[in-house]
C-alpha cells in the first residue's frame, strides 16, 4: 500500500463510520423484502447524494434500484460497488444485507474522496431482491456494466474468506394438469395431478445417484390440491437446480425436466414448466483482482482464508462476474464464532463492534484496491486479460 493513500483512506473511513453505522442500523430496524425496499434504497440514495453522487433512481424501471455516479476531475477507469439491502421473511436481515449494502456504499463514498486527485469514476449500484429475483441479473443483461472496468461486492460472514465461487442455479417450476373426480365414488374417472407431482419428486430422488456430488436439486409442492375427497386436477412444484458451472447446470436441468415429463405421463396428466425466479450463473472470481484485495487486507492485519468447498449457495453476483472482472469476498461479523447465515443470531451480529470493525477494514481494502487499479495500468490490464482468457475458455 502507498502510505499516503493508506492514511487518507483510513481517515476517510473513520469519518464516515457514524453515518454508515446509522445507515446499517436504520435498515436493520426497517427490514423490507425484495422489490419492497423503498425505505432502504431511499436511505442509500440520500447518503450518496449528500456526498456528491449523481443518482438515477429508480433505475432500469426497477423502483428500488439505483445507479449513483461520482466522476473524478481526471479520466480513469470506472469502479463499481454493488449494494444489497433486501431482507428475509420473518427474521429480517438474517443474511446481513443491511451491513452488506452499507459496506459497499461506504466503499464507493470513500473512493469518491480520492478520485478527483487520482482520476476515475465511482459507480454505486443499488441491486434489489438478491434473495429471490436478483436484479444484478437484470443489470448484467441490460448492459449496465459495459462502461465499468471492475465490480466489487462483499458479504458478512463468520470468517474472512477470499472470493471463491458460487453455484449456478435455475429456479424451475412444474405445473401438472389432470382431471377432477370423486376420490371415493369414481376415482377411475380422474387423472391425478398430485400423483404426477409426487412421481416427479420420486423420479428426481432416483436421479440423485447419478448426480455429481456438488450438484443440488431441492423443491417444494406449492399447490397440491383442494380436498382429500377430490382428485386434484392441478398441482404446482418449485425446484432449485444447482451446479458448479453452466454446462452441467444445463445438462442437469434437462434431466430434471425429463423426470417431470415422465411423472406426468405415468399419471396420465399434462405438464408445463417455466422459471419462477431469475436464474443465477456461477461466480467467476478474477484471481488477479482477488489477490490484490487479499494483499491489502493482509496489510490491515487480516489473513483472508481460501476455503475449498464442494458446494455452496447461489448469488446474482455470478451473472455480473460473467460480464466484467469481479470479486465477492466475505468479512467476519461473529467475533470468531461459527454462526450460520439466515438466522436470528446472524442478524443480530450485524450490530456488533466486530461487524463494524469488519466493515471498516473491508471498505479500506476495497478502496485501496480500486486505487491500485487506477494508478497501476499494468495491474488493471492484467485483471482484464485474465477475464478475457477466462471467457474464451468458457466459450
Amino acid at each position: 500500500m502507498d502510505k499516503l493513500y493508506t492514511e487518507k483512506i483510513q481517515k476517510n473511513v473513520r469519518t464516515l463510520r457514524p453515518e454508515l453505522q446509522a445507515l446499517s442500523e436504520y435498515i436493520y430496524d426497517h427490514p423490507e423484502l425484495g422489490h419492497e425496499e423503498f425505505l432502504s434504497s431511499k436511505a442509500h440514495v440520500e447518503l450518496l447524494e449528500k456526498h456528491g453522487f449523481e443518482v438515477e433512481y429508480p433505475y432500469l424501471g426497477i423502483e428500488t434500484a439505483f445507479r449513483a455516479v461520482y466522476k473524478g476531475e481526471k479520466e480513469g477507469p470506472a469502479i463499481a460497488y454493488l449494494s444489497e439491502y433486501d431482507a428475509l421473511p420473518g427474521i429480517g436481515h438474517g443474511c446481513g444485507h443491511n451491513l452488506l449494502g452499507t459496506t459497499d456504499t461506504g466503499a464507493g463514498i470513500a473512493l469518491s474522496k480520492l478520485v478527483d486527485e487520482i482520476g476515475g469514476t465511482v459507480v454505486v449500484l443499488g441491486t434489489p431482491a438478491e434473495e429471490t429475483n436478483g436484479d444484478k441479473v437484470t443489470m448484467a443483461a441490460a448492459d449496465t456494466f459495459d462502461d465499468i472496468d471492475v465490480a466489487f461486492c462483499t458479504h458478512p460472514s463468520d470468517g474472512y474468506y477470499a472470493s471463491g465461487t458460487s453455484m449456478a442455479m435455475e429456479a424451475v417450476e412444474f405445473r401438472f394438469y389432470g382431471k377432477t373426480s370423486h376420490a371415493a365414488a369414481a376415482p377411475f374417472e380422474g387423472f391425478n395431478a398430485l400423483d404426477a407431482c409426487l412421481n416427479t419428486f420420486n423420479n428426481i430422488n432416483a436421479l440423485r445417484q447419478q448426480l455429481r456430488p456438488s450438484a443440488r436439486v431441492h423443491g417444494v409442492i406449492k399447490e397440491g390440491g383442494e380436498a382429500a375427497n377430490i382428485i386434484p386436477d392441478y398441482t404446482r412444484a418449485e425446484f432449485y437446480v444447482r451446479a458448479m458451472d453452466m454446462p452441467y447446470l444445463n445438462e442437469l436441468r434437462e434431466k430434471v425436466i425429463q423426470c417431470a415429463e415422465a411423472g406426468a405421463m405415468a399419471a396420465g396428466c399434462k405438464m408445463e414448466w417455466g422459471h419462477y425466479e431469475a436464474s443465477y450463473q456461477n461466480l467467476i472470481t478474477n484471481e488477479t483482482l482477488s489477490n490484490q484485495f487479499n494483499q491489502n487486507m493482509k496489510e490491515l492485519g487480516i489473513e483472508m482464508q481460501v476455503e475449498e468447498r464442494d458446494s455452496m449457495g447461489s448469488m446474482d453476483m455470478g451473472n455480473v462476474s460473467q460480464v466484467v472482472p469481479a470479486i465477492n469476498p466475505y468479512f467476519e461479523i461473529t467475533s470468531g464464532k461459527s454462526v450460520s447465515a439466515h438466522t436470528v443470531e446472524f442478524r443480530d451480529c450485524t450490530k456488533t463492534e466486530a461487524a463494524y470493525d469488519g466493515m471498516e477494514k473491508t471498505i479500506a481494502a476495497f478502496t485501496q484496491t480500486a486505487i491500485d487499479l487506477i494508478t497501476n495500468e499494468p495491474l488493471l490490464q492484467a485483471v482484464k486479460e485474465e477475464f478475457k482468457q477466462t471467457m474464451l475458455k468458457q466459450g
